[in-house]
């Protein structure tokens, strides 16, 4: 395995983060320099100088094989963790090692949650620093590095297969190398869009661009400890469902359906299945809140229902209401949401309803074959018929995701956190969704739990994001290094 290879592409996730580090510092230099200015330029030059190392050293980049790729996209989240965590630490207050690096972590991954009681005591660079990790993470920090990878490379082509889900790539009808641009545009166009329509709704620009940061990513950040419920305006709620359902969507079929100015590519088994969960869920708990007395009319509690809903579908996790004191049965479809959340493709955590959709079916296979032998059943995705070595991988992953929960439950509750608490803030981390229920829902934080749990929850929100797959296969490597060294 060639390390020096591997050290220059990792470089490239570590030059994005100084980057957004650089115009972090320049926000503080334009408010005259406050308290998070030192904190920021030192974390800049630390994280600048440490991405910039490997070139001195590495000329030239040779074709990496499947094991250094596995490395590069673990290597690459893991230190954009380490060094982003650097802002926080330095400066301090309610940071401690282990909150900067939860909040960290929870920045890059989009997930969401925060240690933080008062997110307006930070000074507006440290809070834009927040918003940017979001911004880094939602796009993927390994798709930054694609961006940035010569086009005709076959370095780009190994690095787009590992980190782009085949679900997402089967539903994109171009080349994988383009999908990568493709996933850009929409992202940074979605993220536009958003900044200049909070703006012209009456949101301040800074605001403005921290949650456009934030909603295109799916992530949870505010600049507002009260979320967009301090904001009070309709308008900017109604905006921000409309932005967060958007992020949730597959990302391909949102530019293919303004390339071809048609709805025809909406036409989508799994858009179907996810915008019917959704209406579902949506009157469900509209009805709950309403018949509970948790709103006072049916406007109301639809409107808390519909905001929600999409929040914690589309794993972004904003909020416009306390939902702490809600009915069980209102918890319960937060937590189940949590589970499925959005579609692959998309900047989404979570099983994703691609997947979910893909257990109906194969139940429904299985079913058909045990009542109807001798028929022909088949599993399809719109006109596409999946082999069994195409759904295998799904229903593993799904496997392996149930395992991880379940283990995040025991060492959680092992730690202190109280059974509740546990299972939620497991889904809530390994799904990347951010709040959770209860104590952790929406307006509260992650402060009171113990440094373990912290720790904890930020490595669920680690395999979260990367999918797991490629954690396993650094682990098996470097269990196999071992066992050959002896």
């Amino acid at each position: 395995m060639n390390l020096k290879t591997v050290s220059k592409y990792v470089g490239y996730a570590l030059l994005v983060s100084a980057l957004f580090m650089l115009f972090s510092a320049g926000i503080s230099l334009l408010d005259g320099k406050d308290t998070a200015y030192g904190p920021l330029l030192v974390s800049f030059l630390i994280t600048g100088i440490s991405g910039i190392f490997p070139f001195i050293f590495v000329r030239e980049t040779k074709e990496i094989t499947l094991k250094e790729g596995y490395l590069i996209i673990t290597l690459s989240w893991l230190l954009s963790f380490v060094f982003g965590m650097l802002p926080y630490a330095l400066w301090g207050g309610p940071f401690s090692v282990a909150n900067a690096w939860f909040e960290s972590v929870s920045g890059f991954t989009t997930t969401g949650s925060t240690i933080l009681d008062d997110v307006e005591a930070l000074p507006r660079s440290l809070i834009f620093w927040r918003a940017s990790t979001h911004f880094i993470g939602g796009l993927g920090v390994v798709v930054f590095l694609l961006l940035v990878i010569p086009g005709t490379s076959p370095v780009k082509m190994r690095l787009t297969n590992m980190e782009v889900s085949s679900l997402s790539k089967s539903n994109y009808a171009m080349r994988p190398n383009r999908s990568v641009y493709v996933f850009a545009a929409v992202y940074l166009a979605l993220a536009i869009i958003a900044m200049f329509s909070y703006w012209l709704a009456g949101m301040p620009f800074f605001d403005a661009l921290c949650h456009a940061f934030s909603v295109c990513a799916a992530g949870g950040f505010s600049s507002r400890t009260l979320s967009i419920a301090s904001f009070g305006s309709p308008l900017i709620e109604g905006l921000t469902i409309v932005f967060m359902l958007l992020a949730s969507l597959h990302f391909g079929l949102l530019f293919l359906t303004v390339v071809t100015r048609s709805l025809r590519p909406l036409n989508n088994p799994v858009l179907k299945f996810y915008l019917g969960t959704l209406a579902v869920v949506v009157v469900l708990m509209g009805v709950t809140l309403k018949i509970d007395g948790c709103a006072a009319d049916w406007g109301t509690a639809f409107r808390y229902a519909g905001f929600q809903t999409v929040s914690i579908a589309s794993t972004t996790g904003f909020s416009i209401v306390d939902y702490s004191e809600w009915p069980r049965f209102a918890n319960a479809l937060i937590v189940g949401l949590s589970l499925m959340c959005g579609c692959a493709g998309s900047p989404s955590g979570g099983l994703k309803a691609d997947r979910i959709l893909l257990v109906i079916k194969s139940v429904s296979r299985q079913l058909g074959r045990v009542l109807h032998p001798s028929s022909v059943n088949e599993i399809k995705f719109g006109r596409r018929t999946l082999r069994d070595e195409d759904v295998y991988p799904h229903l593993l992953y799904i496997l392996l995701y149930a395992f991880l929960l379940g283990l995040s439950i025991l060492l959680s509750s092992a730690v202190g956190v109280n059974p509740h608490c546990s299972f939620a803030a497991s889904v809530s981390s390994l799904s990347n969704v951010g709040p959770a229920i209860e104590e952790l829902g929406g307006f509260y934080s992650f402060n009171a739990l113990p440094a373990a749990a912290k720790f904890l929850f930020s490595m669920d929100m680690f395999l979260g994001r990367i999918e797991i797959y490629p954690v396993i296969a650094v682990l098996a490597m470097l269990f196999d290094g071992r066992r050959r060294s002896r």
